[in-house]
């Protein structure tokens, strides 16, 4: 098995360094300092469950590496519509794109069903930008329950969680999702291939959708935000009104908001993603957590004030950090 790995970051090098541990063929693609680390010493995983090293080619050139079998993008959402050049070289007839991202999917209503089968989702994927670049075909589904950390240049630390579900838009459980799976689980990790990978999204989003702007937002970690009687009581709101836009679209999340919210405080004092990016100057991912979920309940004519009001004056936070 082939594996490219675009998009070497936390996430990215830790799922190339596993499945290089399973024997895979693996080539991570990444720039800077971070790559020349990874060329140099490998990948370095620091975990609670044992550190390991993966030396594994890494480049910031596709053309080095030709068409794979998969390619596992772990770039930011926001960047996959301009991801062509680097991704077109990985890419053949029958390859698949395992897209580890937050929020909702470009692909989400695509082989769905239902009266909104093959609707595009504007904030996601505008004006089809996305589509054209990575074919909703190629789409295999995949919700991270993982917490990483570049610790340093080439050096990944492993917070908790091992979990990275996977599926097909279309709810089958095809060949393609099992032998990427069974890869994973041979690198010592859990890949789950879910029937419904929707049901997964929407569980992971209701997390997503509430802490990491409101994290960014007030600079808070996830015990903070628990803990503060204020805070709670904004996210308890969000995750409510979230949880009524996916039932609204036929999902089933399965877990209270109180027992969301206990998981979230047991992690403890983490920064989620949003608030990193803030912190490093990026441009911060809401819009396929927050715009998308808003434009998702204009379509199924479901109220979400907390989540508009919340969405507005994020989206002016990522609008100033972006310019």
């Amino acid at each position: 098995m082939k594996v490219a790995v675009l998009g070497a970051g936390a996430i990215g090098a830790y799922v190339g360094a596993a499945l290089h541990r399973a024997g895979a063929d693996v080539h991570l693609i990444a720039r800077g300092p971070h790559l020349a680390a990874m060329r140099q010493h490998g990948v370095r995983v620091l975990s609670p469950r044992g550190d390991f090293t993966a030396r594994t080619h890494a480049t910031d050139d596709p053309a080095e590496v030709g068409p794979v079998d998969f390619v596992f993008l772990g770039l930011k959402a926001n960047s996959y519509a301009a991801c062509g050049p680097l991704i077109e070289p990985l890419l053949n007839d029958t390859t698949a794109v395992i897209a580890a991202q937050n929020g909702i999917p470009w692909w989400y209503f695509h082989r769905h069903g239902g009266p909104h089968d093959g609707h595009r989702v504007e904030s996601v994927d505008p004006g089809g930008a996305v589509s054209a670049v990575i074919a909703p075909e190629r789409a295999i589904g995949c919700v991270v329950y993982a917490a990483t950390e570049l610790e340093g240049p080439g050096v990944v630390r492993h917070l908790e969680g091992t979990r990275f579900s996977v599926g097909e838009p279309d709810r089958s459980v095809s060949v393609r999702c099992a032998a990427f799976s069974e890869a994973m689980i041979a690198g010592g990790l859990k890949c789950p291939v879910e029937p419904d990978l929707r049901n997964d999204i929407w569980l992971k989003l209701l997390g997503n959708i509430s802490f990491n702007p409101i994290s960014a937002l007030a600079r808070a970690t996830m015990r903070q935000m628990c803990l503060h009687g204020g805070t709670r009581r904004v996210i308890e709101i969000m995750m409510t009104e979230t949880l009524a836009v996916a039932e609204a679209l036929g999902c089933e999340v399965g877990v209270s908001i109180e027992r969301r919210l206990a998981g979230a405080e047991r992690v403890g004092d983490h920064r989620t993603s949003t608030l990193q990016d803030l912190e490093r100057g990026k441009p911060l991912e809401l819009d396929v957590l927050l715009a998308a979920v808003v434009e998702l309940a204009e379509i199924t004519d479901v109220p979400v004030p907390t989540l508009r009001t919340v969405h507005a004056i994020s989206d002016l936070l990522a609008l100033r950090t972006a310019a």
